[in-house]
């Protein structure tokens, strides 16, 4: 027998479950991606603890680091398409599991670095997966009005993992083994995964608003993109090297660079909290204005990064930026997706995760060349080029 369903009837809204439902759902969410982003980034912080217990190199310990990236940017957009069918309830609970079972492997005493490398690598593919998938299921469940609300919530879990989530789990890998950390996280996996299981509604993927973009154009989807990389690649090429240019520039001292970085971190929350409850009203502002003041943080840290006070104020301008745009960016894709909006946001996600690891070359390169001051400059001007391509008549990627 065929199946009669029209178009519209497959986006017909599903009924809403209680609000309590939903914002529960919604903070098991947030949790879990402030897992995903402190179990992404985790290493960072413990990579010579790690290298010495596993007997390997630093080279090889980054690349518990790298590979995870580089995982993320080539499943993300197949891995969409594969499952498009799959209900999203079984597919949350399923991408959960695996961060809970990939983190406790990583937290075994036992553990050598191929298991290591294997649980890094199932991590890294749920995590491509749920960055996907997590904003239309958490979009769906409220009305269409809310979207950038909504997004901006989920962006909160995601930039606590830089703030708070890494910081901690360094400080509880240097105290008590760097496997306890991963202990942690396999637990919040948990607490996430039998929210959503028990809690999410079962429906089929192409139901509801969020399904879809709600002003499907291509050519705005593309612009999104283009400033998503380029602005991205901007920042991680200056960003890479920044203990380097506060020590050989600003003159702050190694010593300094951790209470920088956590006031970057702090205002990268900072901006996110502001710019959040502006992103329905103001769709077009909320990524032109970040995007500016990043540029205006890059070109200031070249110009006037020499000074101390000025060199952690425009670190902490450009914290406030870099996290909103990428928000910014998320929330224009469910407005201009041209198909479904789960393929839409892999796109985007692989954008961001191409930018950063272009970013972190062209800055080593340029440093093999010029001072690292030169990386800041060709950062701002990338960023500058992403404005350009935002703002360029008829081309916004904003209504």
């Amino acid at each position: 027998m065929t199946d009669q369903r029209s178009p519209v009837q497959e986006r017909t809204v599903p009924a809403r479950p209680a609000a309590w439902r939903r914002a529960t759902v919604v903070g098991a969410l947030m949790l879990a991606a402030f897992t995903f982003n402190t179990a992404e980034n985790l290493p960072v912080g413990l990579l010579p603890l790690m290298a010495d217990d596993l007997g390997v190199s630093l080279r090889a310990a980054g690349a518990l680091v790298t590979g995870y990236a580089l995982t993320v940017v080539v499943v993300s957009l197949p891995l969409a398409h594969l499952t498009r069918s799959v209900p999203r309830r079984y597919l949350l609970t399923a991408l959960l599991a695996l961060l809970a079972a990939g983190s406790w492997v990583s937290a075994l005493d036992s553990v050598t670095y191929g298991p290591l490398l294997a649980a890094r690598t199932a991590t890294a593919l749920a995590q491509a997966l749920y960055w996907a998938v997590m904003g239309p299921v958490a979009v769906g469940l409220f009305p269409p009005e809310r979207r950038g609300r909504v997004m901006g919530l989920l962006s909160i879990g995601g930039s606590l993992a830089t703030v708070l989530g890494v910081p901690a789990g360094t400080w509880l890998g240097a105290h008590t083994g760097w496997h306890t950390p991963f202990a942690v996280l396999g637990a919040l996996a948990l607490a996430s995964l039998v929210t959503v299981a028990v809690l999410l509604p079962t429906s089929r993927p192409t139901q509801g608003h969020a399904a879809y973009g709600v002003a499907p154009d291509r050519r705005r989807f593309l612009v999104v993109l283009a400033t998503t990389a380029l602005s991205v690649t901007g920042v991680f090429t200056a960003f890479t090297y920044v203990s380097v240019f506060l020590d050989e520039v600003s003159g702050l001292g190694e010593e300094a660079v951790s209470g920088v970085l956590l006031a970057f971190g702090a205002a990268a929350f900072a901006g996110i909290t502001v710019y959040r409850p502006l992103l329905d009203r103001y769709p077009r502002a909320t990524l032109v204005v970040p995007v500016s003041t990043q540029a205006v943080a890059l070109l200031g840290l070249y110009a006037l990064g020499d000074g101390k006070v000025a060199a952690v104020a425009l670190l902490m301008l450009l914290g406030a930026s870099v996290a909103p745009v990428f928000m910014a960016t998320q929330t224009q894709v469910l407005h201009v997706a041209p198909g479904r909006t789960e393929s839409a946001l892999a796109a985007n996600s692989v954008a961001f995760n191409v930018g950063v690891g272009l970013g972190a070359l062209l800055g080593g390169a340029l440093l093999a060349v010029v001072d690292v001051r030169g990386t800041v400059l060709v950062g701002g001007l990338l960023t500058v080029g992403a404005l350009a391509v935002l703002t360029y008549p008829d081309g916004s990627a904003a209504r």
